[in-house]
C-alpha cells in the first residue's frame, strides 16, 4: 500500500483491492516479525475492513456468532489487542469503536474523520513533529510519543443527502 494522505472512507475505490492490498500487508508484517495472526484475528480483522466505519466491540461479536465463530467478548477483544498492538487497527476514541487501519505497511499517526451520521471513518496519516503541535513541542524541548487526532461532522454522502431534504 501507498500513502497517499488519506483513506478512502468517503471516496468510491476498488473496496475488494483495498482489502486485499490490507491483508497482504498485515500478513506480511505477522510474517516477518513472527507475530501470530490467528483465524479469530484474520477475521476480525476482516470484519473490520469489510466497512469503512468503526465498529465496537459488540458489533463484532454479533458477526462472529452470526458465523458460528466463538463469540464471548474477550474473544473479540484479545484479537482487537493484537490488532491494535501491532498497527492493524485503531481505537476510535470518541466512538469507543475500533476500525482497520488504511496503513499498516508503514509508522504513522492517524487522523481520523468521522461521520456524525453514518459511523464512517476516513483516515488521514500525519507525523508527531508536523504541524503547530510539533513546533510547539521542539520550542518546549518536549518529545510527544502519542497523538489522537479525530474530527467530527458529516461526509459528502451525508451532507448531500442534509442538503437535499432541507
Amino acid at each position: 500500500m501507498t500513502d497517499t494522505g488519506a483513506s478512502p472512507g468517503f471516496h468510491r475505490h476498488d473496496h475488494a483491492a483495498c482489502i486485499s492490498d490490507t491483508m497482504r500487508a498485515v500478513e506480511a508484517a505477522c510474517a516477518q516479525n513472527r507475530w501470530q495472526l490467528t483465524p479469530i484475528r484474520r477475521r476480525v480483522l476482516e470484519i473490520l475492513l469489510a466497512e469503512h466505519r468503526a465498529l465496537g466491540a459488540y458489533d463484532i461479536l454479533e458477526v462472529l456468532a452470526s458465523e458460528g465463530q466463538p463469540a464471548q467478548p474477550p474473544v473479540a477483544y484479545r484479537a482487537l489487542d493484537f490488532l491494535v498492538r501491532h498497527g492493524f487497527a485503531h481505537r476510535i476514541e470518541r466512538l469507543n469503536a475500533f476500525a482497520a487501519c488504511t496503513a499498516p505497511d508503514h509508522d504513522h499517526v492517524p487522523a481520523f474523520l468521522i461521520c456524525r451520521d453514518c459511523k464512517t471513518v476516513a483516515e488521514s496519516t500525519t507525523e508527531l513533529s508536523q504541524g503547530r503541535l510539533g513546533q510547539a513541542a521542539r520550542d518546549s524541548d518536549f518529545t510527544i510519543e502519542r497523538v489522537v487526532v479525530e474530527a467530527e461532522g458529516l461526509c459528502p454522502r451525508c451532507r448531500d443527502t442534509a442538503g437535499a431534504a432541507s
